[in-house]
């Protein structure tokens, strides 16, 4: 069951005894550990009947009698087991999951970590409670998840500033969360977000970033890919090279699998290529201003620079040094 879903059950009031949560993406986890130890019971009831406990420092006989004892003063208890990877003896909590307590909400963050399927405790927790299996988002679908997020603080958001944002957190939900929540504060009562915002609040250069290098390269702008770099060289967290060879990568790929579109319009190439249609002008020009073999090279070339970034075959030239050569290379 997804997070969001578990949450909406909550604030109807539908609780079942036995909530699971685990897997490789800590934020849903946090997500529903946060709403059942803030939301669940009023303040005056979580003084009775919400209690919490640590993997590292709790042992199963303490989580099963806190789980066995009946709510005071309320309809219901809640008991957190947090950080549950890191406790002893966890399958000593199977005789409890087999038979729960109907007015105990028991709910357990168990992080990067999945039980085995094969194992009593697996089928039990599918029988008796609710599991929830988290997986990390890939990088190519954190747009879309940032602009539901964006659309859920009552805001919306310019393509090019969405792609700025994402880009610069990465694969983050939790920052990517705060830094949706300061946008809507630095709003004010506009509801926009645009490029000039992002680097307002977010710190991020709208002229001298990853997607400005890759449009000065996708257009055979030397120059201007050389303004960029020297921005980078002096303002090293703006632009790390392990950041930008393997979005440059990306970029080329997709206009190398342009030459095998069936047509050329928009959108055919956005539907082929799964990229956003707001983009899809660059990745055609781009195609238009290389041939096949053009872009054949440059893959080859950033294949080659990554692994002289990290060392192989160099081990003196700086990362702005490298760039500049293989930006020349590319575009000769």
């Amino acid at each position: 069951m997804p997070a969001e879903k578990i949450i909406t059950e909550w604030k109807k009031g539908v609780f079942k005894p036995i909530y699971w949560l685990e897997g490789e993406e800590s934020f849903f986890i946090d997500q529903v550990m946060e709403y059942a130890e803030h939301q669940i019971l009023s303040e005056a009831e979580a003084g009775f009947n919400l209690t919490v406990f640590y993997g590292k420092d709790a042992d199963w006989a303490s989580v099963v009698n806190a789980c066995m004892r009946y709510p005071m003063f309320a309809g219901r208890q809640v008991v957190l087991l947090k950080e549950a990877q890191q406790m002893k003896d966890i399958e000593k909590l199977e005789g409890y999951i087999e038979n729960p307590l109907g007015s105990t909400v028991f709910v357990v963050s168990y992080k990067e970590k999945k039980v085995d399927g094969r194992s009593k405790l697996s089928k039990l927790l599918k029988q008796k409670g609710v599991l929830l299996t988290t997986k990390k988002i890939y990088d190519s679908q954190l747009p879309e998840w940032a602009g539901q997020m964006i659309q859920q603080h009552g805001l919306s958001i310019t393509p090019k500033a969405l792609f700025l944002l994402v880009d610069h957190i990465g694969n983050d939900l939790s920052r990517i969360r705060n830094e949706i929540e300061k946008l809507a504060v630095n709003l004010g009562t506009r509801k926009n977000i645009t490029e000039d915002d992002i680097e307002n609040y977010i710190g991020v250069s709208k002229e001298f970033n990853v997607f400005e290098l890759q449009a000065a390269m996708a257009q055979k702008n030397m120059s201007k890919a050389i303004r960029i770099i020297q921005y980078f060289e002096a303002n090293p967290k703006a632009g790390p090279i392990q950041m930008i060879l393997p979005a440059l990568y990306n970029f080329f790929s997709k206009v190398y699998m342009i030459y095998n579109v069936s047509s050329p319009d928009e959108k055919t190439v956005a539907s082929s290529l799964g990229v956003n249609p707001y983009f899809v002008k660059d990745y055609i020009g781009a195609a238009k201003k290389y041939d096949f073999p053009g872009v054949e090279k440059i893959l080859l070339l950033l294949h080659h620079y990554n692994l002289r970034s990290v060392g192989v075959h160099d081990g003196n030239t700086s990362d702005a040094g490298l760039m500049k050569e293989m930006t020349v290379k590319m575009m000769v």
